[in-house]
């Protein structure tokens, strides 16, 4: 019999969903025999700070790829939105599965279940590690105090809620309706922000499948977990995302070469209109000394 051997992280989520796949692969392909090989990631090990100032695009891939490279596995499953626009070379998306709701969720402090993000008191913390959620939500709700979530409470889900429920730190903390809804946790969920609240991440929600592309026969064998409703929306998605990613690397070094400092920095931007563009070209032109300016092509 032949053995397909599966990466994944540990965290009991990451299994749960690992699982999934795999249930689905095992019916498809019953004369098939898959292994699922566990193992912990950068993103899982750096407790302490938040996600955004690592300075990591592949927090929670590096490893898993590392594994596909070195032939320890045949496949990995991912969160999607954990899945950088640009892979390594030799690696491609196999799969994308059906997506769960891709919102994000509130869950209370016990003592303020049945309250909103709306009705909650004056100066409540609310938690998250999520850049993209403070900045949508702060705007949209004023009056609440938005803590990034570090060690001891960013960790896996469940020790979130225990320190949200043990704790008195936060009035909420905000995650993902997919993993509580894959945990089995729909009780937890006090509040879903749709959209118009809280434009929720690129690909959250739906699980993909990485293969070496180079291997023909791993890919026709997970091609068939594709859900093309999904697979559009979120093509559309990392395709918007990849073009306002934006990267500069600058560096440093002594006269001999001996001695260096080289950063890379990313940031996001917003593409102004055409007609902003060319506002501004003109303006910028018009600033100029006289044997500087010419007209913009």
């Amino acid at each position: 019999m032949r053995v397909i051997r599966v990466g994944t992280r540990k965290s009991q989520l990451a299994r749960i969903q690992t699982d999934t796949v795999v249930a689905t692969l095992k019916t498809l392909y019953p004369g098939v025999q898959f292994e699922t090989i566990a193992m912990s990631t950068t993103g899982d090990k750096i407790l302490d700070t938040a996600l955004s100032k690592i300075g990591e695009k592949s927090l929670f891939t590096k490893e898993l790829e590392n594994a596909l490279e070195k032939n320890e596995v045949d496949l990995v499953v991912h969160s999607l939105k954990d899945v950088p626009t640009v892979l390594p070379p030799g690696f491609t998306i196999g799969a994308i599965c059906k997506r769960e709701n891709p919102c994000d969720a509130v869950v209370f402090h016990p003592k303020f279940i049945g309250k909103t993000l709306e009705t909650l008191p004056e100066k409540s913390a609310v938690g998250t590690s999520s850049l993209r959620r403070v900045a949508q939500l702060q705007r949209k709700f004023p009056h609440l105090e938005f803590k990034s979530i570090c060690s001891p409470q960013r960790g896996n889900l469940n020790t979130r809620l225990r320190k949200l429920d043990e704790l008195q730190e936060f009035s909420a903390i905000i995650l993902a309706v997919a993993g509580l809804q894959r945990m089995g946790w729909h009780n937890r969920v006090g509040q879903i922000l749709h959209p118009e609240e809280c434009m929720y991440a690129v690909g959250q929600g739906a699980l993909a499948v990485e293969v070496r592309a180079k291997d023909q026969d791993i890919l026709d064998l997970v091609s068939v977990l594709h859900d093309p409703e999904t697979l559009l929306r979120c093509i559309a998605e990392r395709a918007f995302l990849r073009h306002l990613e934006l990267y500069l690397t600058g560096g440093v070094w002594s006269l001999d070469g001996s001695d260096s400092m080289q950063e890379t920095m990313q940031a996001s931007i917003q593409v102004p209109p055409v007609q902003m563009v060319q506002r501004m070209t003109h303006s910028w032109l018009a600033s100029l000394p006289a044997t500087f300016q010419e007209e913009p092509s």
